[in-house]
Order: structure tokens, then sequence, then C-alpha cells
């Protein structure tokens, strides 16, 4: 049996040896409280960091935890987590080390394997950090304030969630401990 299958079962018996109904429980709906918005970095999964169960966070990721108004995957997030969901607060979770700093960072236009694999994406980060120093961890903090400030001027929270919360955090990776911005 393969590795996926063997900890997924391991994660079922472990839930249903707490509360044998945990499963028939989420399977009626969801009310998470906080949509969060991080980077798909696989080091930082939202849930085990905030050691938060399932139902908690409704979660949106992409690379460097961007708000993209052109990105049809985010708006619909944002959408659901604003209008259905009802969420009271937004979060948006940058990390040190992120790839996706360090790729915009260094990206120039004549690195023809980095802009075609990326896209336009890192034109997206690019702005949210230009002008700002070369020092990684303060461009990760300013990506983060930057996305906070889009959210804001997003039309999708100004038509549906002027009233939530918004705040932004930096996932110290090297200790583990969130900083809130």
């Amino acid at each position: 049996m393969n590795d996926i299958l063997k900890q997924n079962r391991r994660f079922v018996q472990e839930m249903k040896q707490r509360n044998k109904d945990y499963f028939l429980n989420l399977s009626k709906g969801q009310s998470p409280e906080i949509f969060l918005i991080s980077c798909t970095d696989s080091r930082v999964s939202p849930s085990v960091i905030l050691q938060m169960p399932l139902g908690k966070l409704f979660v949106h990721r992409n690379v460097a935890n961007q708000v993209n108004e052109n990105d049809d995957s985010f708006n619909a997030s944002l959408y659901y987590a604003l209008k259905h969901l009802k969420v009271k607060k937004i979060v948006i979770l940058g990390h040190t080390g992120c790839g996706g700093i360090q790729a915009a960072q260094h990206c120039n236009s004549t690195d023809s394997f980095e802009v075609n694999s990326f896209g336009n994406w890192i034109t997206h980060i690019q702005q949210s950090i230009k002008g700002h120093k070369n020092d990684s961890e303060l461009l990760e903090k300013e990506n983060v304030i930057q996305q906070m400030k889009k959210l804001k001027a997003h039309s999708i929270y100004e038509e549906y969630g002027n009233s939530v919360e918004i705040e932004g955090y930096l996932l110290h990776l090297e200790t583990g401990e969130l900083e809130l911005l």
C-alpha cells in the first residue's frame, strides 16, 4: 500500500478513536471563521502550523500568497468565503525563504526559463515588492503588506467584506513562529 493511503488510514483511525462521528459531522457542512491566503510552499501548511482542525480554515494557496483580481480561482474563493461562508477574518500568511519572492527578485526578462515557467505570476510578485531593498525578509514582509492593501481594494471585498477584518502574518521558517505585520 502506498504512503498516502497508509497516512490517510492512520488519520481516519485516530480521528474516529477521538470521536466516532467526526467525519459524519464534517460532512454536514462547513462554517469556518477565517479565510486564509497562503503560499503553496510545502513547508507552510496552515492547518498544521496553526493547529487548526478540519473545518476551521477556508484556505486559498498560490505562489507567494498573491491577491490577484485577475485570478479566477482566487476570486471564486474570496467570493465564496465572504458571501456564503460569511468568514469573520481574512489572514494573509507569508513566510521567510519564499521561493516566489526570490524568483521575482532575481528574474529578469532575459531569463527565458523563469519567464516561461511562471508566466505573468512573477510580474505580479515583482509589482508587490518593487522599490524595496533587496533584503529577502523585508521583501517577504512588504509582499504581505501589499497583498493586504490589494485585498482592501479588491472589488469582491469591497462589495461583500468591508466589515471583515484583515490580518497579515509572516511565518519565520527558521523558528516556526508567526510575526503579526
